[in-house]
């Protein structure tokens, strides 16, 4: 047949078209044939028209000029993203993974023969040879040996855990160190890429790829306090990876990998770098950070809305109702009362155990400060003078 070939079928009235073309309309593609035709209908009779020729006789239509250029520039511009965000990730990937570094450390009293041992990652942040991990890294450790990028291995020092925060900070006498660059949590956003470094089940540096799934999280610490800021992502942690650092795409540090939940797939999570940063000065200056103590033992209650103060069909609000007062300690002093119920301190609402262990901060050790109570019927006001809490 020729490239063009024309036939024509005239009735009275038109007779639908058999076969294949039927499912043509004004113009269509004959399926599985890669055939073109145009059809035009008169009230006597219709004729279709045969465009081109394919390989091995099948007929085709060879695609505009214009439309080839476009398809070529769309998968053009498709390669350039995935280079860009090939080399974005590389980029960042080299310049972090040259300070992170495998920590080992040994537990007296766990294990077989009354001792153990736990591995996980951290990372130089400072010349001098600082280095951020986890608490549950290290906590309790002793000795801990640091492996650092160029495979030479040092003895650590515990400069001081923080288990509220799951923050520590351990140091290493070397050579040349090169400290990871810490970036600013607050400028983060959900969406943007996410590294995660470090040395699961000791297989050195490696990096897993994802995006920031969300900002503000809370994450319960092993003392039982809320981690407030905590970062979630998608980029895989494995046991190994804890203390290792979660990085942007320009390499700068935004969190330092610390959980995930298993069974799930891609939900993570990093303390911010932010919180990470001033741990790490109360580390480093005092060994420990400092939280205020009032010296009680509490449990989340719901008080009605009367009781608390408010409206009489209100729907109520939390508090903290006290179980048990250390005796001598700075709620006895106060005159707080088993079964008190505790609204409020410094003029700030308490709804719960949490937004007390938020209150009781290190700028309230030795300070009077007014605690609005509930003691049936009346709503009091006594002074506290809180402590330093020796420990979480």
């Amino acid at each position: 047949m020729t490239p063009t070939a024309r036939a024509s079928a005239r009735a009275s009235p038109p007779r639908p078209l058999p076969g294949p073309l039927d499912f043509l309309s004004k113009t269509g593609t004959m399926p599985g044939r890669g055939l073109m035709i145009a059809t035009a209908w008169t009230d006597s009779d219709a004729e279709f028209e045969f465009l081109g020729d394919g390989t091995a006789g099948n007929l085709a239509a060879e695609p505009a000029p214009q439309a080839a250029e476009a398809a070529d520039r769309a998968e053009a511009d498709d390669l350039a993203l995935l280079d860009s965000y090939s080399r974005a990730v590389v980029g960042a990937a080299e310049k972090v993974s040259p300070s992170v570094v495998h920590i080992e450390a040994r537990f007296a009293g766990r294990g077989r023969g009354g001792s153990g041992g736990g591995t996980g990652s951290g990372f130089v942040f400072t010349s001098s040879g600082y280095i951020l991990t986890n608490s549950h890294v290290v906590h309790g450790a002793s000795p801990i040996e640091v492996t650092l990028h160029d495979g030479t291995s040092h003895p650590a020092d515990l400069i001081g855990d923080d288990p509220a925060t799951d923050l520590a900070v351990i140091r290493v006498h070397a050579g040349e160190l090169v400290p990871a660059v810490l970036g600013d949590s607050k400028a983060v956003r959900v969406g943007q890429i996410a590294l995660a470094i470090g040395h699961p089940y000791g297989f050195q540096s490696s990096v897993t790829a994802g995006v920031v799934s969300a900002l503000g999280r809370t994450l319960r610490a092993g003392s039982g306090r809320l981690i407030d800021d905590v970062l979630q992502t998608d980029a895989a942690l494995n046991p190994g990876n804890s203390g290792g650092p979660l990085v942007d795409s320009r390499g700068r540090v935004i969190g330092v990998n610390t959980a995930m939940i298993l069974p799930a797939q891609g939900i993570c999570f990093a303390i911010a770098i932010n919180t990470a940063k001033f741990v790490a000065g109360r580390l480093i200056r005092d060994g420990r950070v400092r939280r205020a103590r009032i010296g009680i033992a509490v449990q989340t209650v719901h008080v009605p809305g009367p009781a608390a103060g408010g409206r009489r069909n209100g729907a109520g609000r939390g508090g903290v109702l006290v179980q048990g007062v250390e005796p001598g300690g700075p709620a006895d002093a106060a005159g707080l009362e088993e079964g008190d119920v505790i609204l409020g301190l410094d003029g700030q609402p308490v709804g719960g155990i949490d937004d007390l262990h938020r209150l009781l901060t290190e700028e309230r050790v030795g300070v009077r400060t007014p605690l609005r109570i509930l003691r049936r019927p009346e709503i009091l006001t006594l002074q506290v003078v809180p402590a330093e809490s020796q420990g979480d």
